[in-house]
């Protein structure tokens, strides 16, 4: 998948303000994740991968015994957002920068942990080798990602409308565990987890996504204004799912513990 990262930053520089008030999964994805660890075992040198509106950054900062904490982000607005929200804690830097291009030195952290935002990165073998670089030995990479069922629903209501992509792709468990042990992560726990979630209407979901900041942003799609006609022929699609006057959606969570 190739992503277009200045629509990324973008997208979720725009949901900074809204991103809160719709993100349920992204919060019960970020709970769920912190209950795999020992919280004594979080110490040294943390970074939160993708941080956004700091949700899992703050959970971080109640849960372990971190030294120093480093929130992470491509768009200066979430980053901005996660520093509001925690403006009496200490030892935390803030960084605006890109997943794919980590500002740090090699064995220079204790531990990463990214919540729902490795998904964004195009070529994840080389975040991964990147994430490696900077990890000292032993440590240990903790992260949650959208995996490839994700949307289903969606996907298959637009492929009645034409052969472009309006949904993006996302990794597989087997891709993602083969491009960790590519990059020299053992160690590897990984698991699956189907979450459905329901919605009154098509436009209320994609009301969401906008609100999450999660519109498309693949390189190669059809860049043409979206027709009436084919959202209708979409929606009428999409409709055909509906259990009890609402509509499914499903989101497919990978979660992953990897060490060096």
């Amino acid at each position: 998948m190739r992503v277009n990262k200045a629509k990324i930053q973008r997208s979720f520089a725009n949901a900074s303000l809204t991103y809160d008030g719709v993100a349920t999964l992204q919060r019960t994805v970020g709970e769920a994740l912190l209950l795999l660890l020992d919280a004594n075992k979080i110490t040294g040198t943390v970074l939160d991968l993708g941080c956004g509106t700091g949700f899992l950054t703050g959970e971080l900062i109640k849960q372990s015994s971190y030294k120093t904490l480093l929130a992470l982000d491509i768009a200066l607005p979430m980053l901005q957002a996660t520093q509001d929200k925690l403006t009496n804690e200490t030892n935390i830097n803030y960084i605006c920068a890109d997943a794919e291009h980590l500002p740090f030195a090699a064995q220079s952290i204790d531990s990463v942990f990214s919540n729902l935002a490795l998904q964004w990165c195009s070529h994840l073998e080389c975040v991964f080798t990147d994430i490696k670089r900077t990890l000292k030995p032993e440590g240990q990479l903790v992260f949650s990602t959208f995996g490839s069922q994700t949307l289903q629903e969606l996907k298959k209501a637009w492929s009645t409308v034409d052969s472009y992509h309006h949904v993006n792709a996302f990794y597989n468990q087997a891709q993602i565990n083969q491009h960790l042990k590519q990059a020299g992560f053992t160690n590897i726990k990984i698991k699956s987890t189907v979450f459905t979630s329901r919605y009154d209407s098509v436009w209320t979901l994609m009301k969401e996504l906008k609100h999450l900041g999660a519109q498309h942003v693949i390189v190669g799609r059809n860049n043409k204004t979206t027709t009436k006609t084919a959202m209708q022929k979409m929606i009428a699609a999409y409709e055909k799912h509906k259990v009890s006057d609402q509509i499914p959606a499903t989101f497919e969570v990978i979660s992953v513990i990897a060490k060096v």
